[in-house]
């Protein structure tokens, strides 16, 4: 292709969360007032990329999110991700046969201990997936593990927004028919109440979730079907994700604290709701909250949950490797850059589009704007205005080559399944969006808006039914350009997805992109 020289910035647009969809009835992208979206995508050159499955290296029916949407935009390539990796060592068994898991068994045996088990706890396929705890449990049984305890992060979220007891009775079913060992949920709660923060927004929530699984402190249950019932009784439509904590106990003495000699297995493949706890068992210098004891345990990630340091030491399965990203390429040829978002997307944006890693590449700046804690369907446009000030100030500053930004909204709100706040979600985004493009444009810049998957554009389930997970639909990839340049390139007849954002970033900043990364999303005319 003809080199491209723009006069202002390339700014890439992450509306995290919105997809595409041609029925009007729960979307919220169609059903909200988007006078910027729709003129732009009218006006300009709109690509459909692929979002989900094999375009994100999941598996091919799996929808896509925004871990493997950022890393597949940055990494412009296709890797096979976490989910990929764990679903096959654990199909063929080749989880079982890892030195970390001979620990974990050995270590239990030696010390006639407890196996404990927490995370995300659905069949989401997002972070964690029961279907591998079940067989984790089969291996423990077979390995000689005569008691072990599971500690519920209820999902809601991934799934339909009251799933439960549906999970809860499956695992119990699991567990009877392996001839009822001594394998027992020991307490739980929504994964947006305890334990599960992310991008330490809200430490608070895993000091919670310490108290409750570790301590065993908390409002007191027979069973887990009690414990959701009953908060269901108290607050009527109360969500699995919002679900108070619970601790189960037997003569008002919790079955399952976690003690010296035990071992965890954190069963989340994804990083992001797993770090933090992953560091409140294993760090010894520890200032984010009181853990009041620190059980000598063995901990365990499905995956690392930090590939720089190297979170935690002991994992199942290994990590996705990302060589060639768009960041550090982009780094060694002088071109500067920006990220920014709010503290809810912060990390995709940055760890997640730098190849899950905390390196800054050289003359790039990250900027975080700090989220609202409260739930975001009462806030529902979010830090919009805010992370905007600071990317329009960034470009008329004239320091940055490339800039991105993500916006929460679609995904954020979009996760409570509800229409009216995703409606403002959207149009909140749409205002920024207008004021991006004007400050490129008068630069003579480009903008690319695009999204890592879809949510807000479907909010119900064919029986009408909230629906709160991600989608498999696909996202827009709009080319806002008013420079001579619109004239040399055209989108390409190619089937493409977000790994091929890479080689169409760089085209646009005059680079010759990576060869190995997939070709652009455009072509010369």
């Amino acid at each position: 292709m003809s080199k491209l020289n723009y006069g202002g910035p390339v700014v890439l647009v992450v509306m995290d969360g919105v997809g595409l969809r041609d029925q009007t009835a729960g979307n919220a992208v169609k059903q909200a007032h988007l006078e910027t979206l729709n003129e732009l995508m009218t006006k300009y050159p709109t690509a459909k990329l692929g979002a989900a499955g094999e375009y994100v290296g999941v598996p091919k029916d799996d929808m896509g999110n925004s871990e493997v949407g950022h890393n597949a935009m940055g990494a412009g390539e296709i890797v096979l991700q976490r989910s990929a990796k764990v679903e096959e060592d654990v199909r063929t068994g080749k989880i079982f046969e890892t030195q970390t898991w001979h620990d974990i068994t050995e270590r239990i045996r030696a010390h006639n201990s407890t196996l404990h088990f927490m995370g995300i706890f659905s069949d989401g396929n997002v972070h964690s997936n029961i279907a591998h705890l079940e067989k984790m449990l089969a291996q423990a049984q077979k390995d000689g593990i005569a008691r072990v305890r599971v500690h519920i992060l209820i999902d809601g979220r991934d799934v339909p927004p009251q799933s439960e007891p549906k999970f809860i009775q499956r695992l119990e079913k699991f567990i009877h028919d392996l001839g009822d060992p001594d394998y027992k949920i020991a307490s739980g709660g929504g994964r947006m109440v305890i334990t599960c923060d992310r991008y330490e927004n809200d430490w608070p929530m895993v000091e919670k979730g310490w108290h409750t699984h570790v301590l065993g402190e908390g409002r007191q249950f027979a069973n887990a079907t009690e414990a959701v019932e009953t908060f269901r009784a108290e607050t009527p439509g109360l969500q699995d994700q919002y679900m108070p904590a619970f601790v189960i106990a037997e003569n008002g003495q919790p079955i399952g604290t976690i003690n010296d000699g035990d071992a965890v297995v954190y069963i989340d493949f994804r990083a992001d709701r797993a770090v933090e706890m992953a560091q409140a068992f294993t760090y010894d210098e520890f200032p984010h909250f009181d853990r009041v004891r620190r059980p000598d345990i063995y901990f365990t990630g499905m995956t690392e949950y930090n590939e720089d340091l190297h979170v935690p030491a002991h994992v199942l399965v290994g990590s996705p490797v990302f060589e060639h990203t768009l960041t550090e390429y982009l780094a060694t040829k002088g071109v500067k850059q920006y990220a920014i978002s709010e503290t809810v997307k912060f990390g995709h944006i940055t760890y997640y589009f730098n190849g899950n890693s905390y390196h800054i590449p050289e003359g790039e700046v990250d900027e975080e704007v700090p989220s609202y804690t409260e739930p975001f369907n009462t806030r529902p446009w979010m830090k919009c205005a805010e992370i905007t000030d600071k990317l329009v100030e960034a470009i008329e500053s004239g320091k940055y080559d490339f800039l991105r930004i993500n916006y929460p909204g679609g995904d954020m709100v979009g996760h409570f399944g509800e229409l009216e706040p995703t409606i403002n979600a959207m149009e909140a985004i749409d205002i920024s969006l207008k004021r991006i493009v004007e400050a490129v444009n008068k630069l003579g810049g480009i903008t690319v808006i695009t999204a890592d998957h879809g949510n807000a554009e479907e909010l119900l389930n064919e029986d009408g039914t909230a629906k709160t997970s991600h989608t498999t639909n696909r996202v827009p990839c709009i080319f806002v350009d008013d420079t001579e340049n619109a004239n040399l390139y055209r989108l390409s007849a190619n089937d493409c997805g977000l790994a091929n954002l890479a080689s169409t970033i760089a085209i646009l900043l005059g680079q010759e992109p990576h060869e190995a990364w997939l070709p652009a999303i455009i072509e010369e005319k």
